[in-house]
């Protein structure tokens, strides 16, 4: 089968957790630069905003990595293990989760009080830029309303193809160009959706004894997403 042949972008991607990859492309561009923009940030953060799938977390993982981060869900911010936490770097997933919860919001300006007193910095994600979230406490909406936000939006066809590209390739699977240019107006728009979908296919190959075509992508397209 001959291999995908298009393509040719000045796409990046850097290590992260091991042997995963974040691909830098002008959807995600301006977070990134933030993150690599650290420690040298105007303020205690960065918020770092867009809808699920787009990477955010991913992003947050690979500044967590050089930071030396701590991470934390923001829906565990009361856990007992949270008792004494006191890091000078943190991640903070889903930040925006939140608003509405008086506990999680005192919790959540508790820690951003430790940490920006102390000189450290806080990356926190969540799907919307601050000015969105619902939060009632005043203290905390001032200080996250603060910070600088950076959206990803989600990707556009030549970075969702260069990732479904990728993501192939560290599989050892070369499906044909016509494989990629079908699935790409018909499945979900995300980094995470193509992940899944590589893995899918993988496995149907796997399964079925053949390469990935376009009669495997449309049976994979057919069978309703795991979980």
């Amino acid at each position: 089968m001959k291999p995908s042949a298009q393509l040719p972008l000045a796409l990046g991607f850097r290590p992260a957790l091991g042997a995963a990859d974040f691909l830098v492309a002008p959807c995600n561009q301006t977070a990134v630069a933030w993150t690599d923009r650290w420690p040298e940030w105007p303020g205690p953060g960065v918020i770092v905003h867009g809808p699920a799938g787009s990477g955010k977390s991913h992003l947050a993982q690979v500044w967590a990595a050089r930071a030396g981060a701590h991470t934390v869900a923001a829906s565990r911010l009361c856990d007992d293990q949270m008792d004494g936490l006191s890091p000078r770097a943190v991640v903070i997933d889903d930040a925006d989760g939140v608003a509405g919860d008086p506990v999680l919001e005192q919790a959540l300006l508790h820690l951003y009080n430790g940490v920006a007193g102390d000189g450290g910095h806080l990356l926190l994600t969540a799907r919307a830029p601050a000015l969105q979230w619902r939060v009632q406490l005043p203290d905390l909406a001032s200080r996250v309303r603060s910070l600088a936000g950076a959206g990803i939006e989600p990707p556009d066809d030549a970075v969702l193809a260069a990732v479904l590209v990728k993501q192939f390739s560290d599989r050892q699977l070369t499906p044909a160009t016509a494989v990629i240019d079908y699935l790409l107006p018909r499945m979900e728009r995300s980094f995470a959706a193509a992940r899944a979908m590589v893995d899918r296919l993988d496995r149907a190959s796997l399964a079925a004894g053949r390469p990935v075509t376009i009669a495997l992508a449309r049976q994979a397209l057919a069978e309703p997403a795991a979980g």
